[in-house]
């Protein structure tokens, strides 16, 4: 895999939501970094200082089970005895600093590249989710207004307007009005 041009849809479809954080799980951090899950955790053991639990956390088994059965990438983790460690944005950052490679530092800037672009898209869905309901408001507003005028209007045409005899014009002998 080279480096350099990770494609960002790539590093996206590994990045999830997870306790209303978006995380990356170990597994594909260390398969982007091409190094062990198992090397990667030690090293993050070592440094766990560097790793608060807004950075990092561990997944439990029923978020474990959530995603072995939305994710298929996930199936191996069926037969994984340990717990997956999920990653925050930070947390990847940092993890790269603990790495300290080449490979760490050139995957990270792509990993942050796609989280901002995330976080891009999710700020330009916000707006267009605001519009839209702006706009679904104003077409209540119009729904309401329309009701109201074809109500009159159904209130004109039943109205049965009964005018008053009128007297006829012109000749009238004695005995006709």
């Amino acid at each position: 895999m080279d480096i350099q041009n990770i494609p960002q849809q790539f590093i996206a479809e590994k990045i999830f939501i997870l306790r209303g954080k978006k995380v990356m799980l170990d597994r594909d951090l260390a398969e982007l970094y091409q190094t062990p899950t198992k090397r990667l955790n030690e090293k993050v053991k070592r440094n766990i200082a560097r790793f608060p639990e807004d950075f990092m956390f561990q997944i439990n088994n029923e978020e474990k089970q959530q995603l072995i059965e939305q994710f298929e990438h996930f199936k191996p983790l069926k037969f994984s005895s340990t717990l997956p460690y999920a990653f925050t944005e930070h947390g990847a950052v940092m993890l790269a600093s603990v790495l300290n490679s080449e490979i760490a530092i050139a995957v990270n800037i792509q990993i942050v590249r796609v989280f901002i672009a995330l976080r891009s898209f999710l700020s330009e869905t916000e707006a267009l989710k605001d519009e839209v309901q702006r706009i679904i408001g104003r077409m209540q507003d119009f729904d309401d207004k329309f009701d109201l005028i074809f109500n009159c209007l159904d209130e004109l045409i039943s109205k049965k307007t009964v005018s008053p005899p009128r007297s006829r014009i012109g000749y009238k002998p004695d005995n006709i009005e």
